[in-house]
């Protein structure tokens, strides 16, 4: 019977090594939500770069944007867990859409395999230069002034919960723009259509040029890409519950082998000097994981929206 079971060990490891020598024999398409040109899409970009070089295949990113991504997690669930269909994913995606939309066609955690973190996004409360308002503080004044006279994008889940909040904070009336990508709605704002937003990084060289305004960022501690700009609570706003997460994922079943090949991977290409760079210019914090620790994650912060919601009893349509 021992030297059955060895017999059997051995066929495995022969298999698993079988899988990797054959792993990967063609691009390799990565999958992400949202429309080009938005921060998750470009941090899909920078990391496919040095992901080809070390897979020996192109890593391609595909956008499937609309119905907050679940048109993307949708065709990635459906897909054959062979490594060649992977998911740039992102919490608005598997922790916000699961808590806001009703009858998905996919399930959160069970219909996906988890690869590695691949990081978090900066996000700030900003709002147009036309405002008279020069803080947080003097936004409310004015929100209160005028009320359902402001628009703000909805553009993910960030945009959505943050005014959400901040309207029951300090009770005000605004009126939402909604739009399938962040890139969309910050056309929109730039031209003064909207009026407020929480948006990520991207906004950093035109709060630089003068053409919005930060207000506050949603992180821990102030943004080194903005340093002037204070945190939520430095603001006296209360501070923001949600982890906004960046994950590589693949269809469930994918074998470990590949798995764990793809998660060295993506923890190699983040620990790259120019990869970091680019990344931090970004407004990005990348960093990456090992698939359990991506795994808890998932789990935590799909539960930290059901509870959010609930206390905030908010309404989405």
């Amino acid at each position: 019977m021992r030297g059955f079971r060895t017999l059997l060990g051995l066929l495995g490891a022969l298999a698993a090594t079988a899988v990797l020598a054959q792993y990967p024999q063609k691009p390799i398409r990565m999958v992400a939500p949202f429309p080009a040109g938005g921060a998750l899409d470009v941090v899909g970009r920078i990391i496919a770069v040095p992901m080809s070089q070390s897979l020996g295949q192109p890593v391609v990113v595909e956008n499937r944007p609309g119905a907050d991504g679940a048109i993307a997690a949708d065709h990635v669930a459906r897909s054959a867990p062979d490594g060649y269909t992977l998911f740039l994913v992102s919490y608005t995606v598997l922790s916000a859409t699961p808590n806001i939309r009703k009858n998905l066609a996919f399930d959160p955690l069970a219909d996906f395999t988890p690869i590695s973190s691949v990081g978090k996004l900066s996000f700030f409360l900003a709002i147009h230069p036309s405002l008279p308002a020069k803080n947080a503080r003097e936004f409310i004044d004015y929100a209160r002034a005028n009320p359902g006279k402001l628009n703000y994008g909805s553009a993910n889940a960030t945009s959505m919960l943050g005014p959400a909040l901040l309207a029951s904070f300090a009770t005000l009336d605004m009126h939402p723009i909604n739009y399938k990508g962040e890139a969309l709605a910050l056309n929109d704002f730039m031209s003064g259509r909207l009026q407020l937003m929480f948006i990520s990084g991207t906004l950093v060289p035109h709060v630089k040029d003068g053409k919005l305004r930060a207000l506050a960022t949603t992180l821990d501690s102030r943004s080194p890409l903005l340093p002037e700009v204070p945190t939520m609570v430095e603001a006296g706003l209360p501070p923001f519950p949600i982890n906004p997460w960046i994950a590589l994922v693949a269809p469930a079943k994918m074998p470990k082998e590949i798995v764990e090949r793809l998660s060295l991977e993506t923890n190699a290409a983040l620990k790259r000097p120019e990869i970091k760079t680019q990344l931090d210019n970004q407004g990005f914090e990348g960093a990456g994981s090992t698939p359990e620790q991506m795994a808890a994650v998932m789990r935590d912060q799909l539960d930290a929206w059901k509870r959010t919601i609930a206390d905030l009893r908010l309404k989405f349509d």
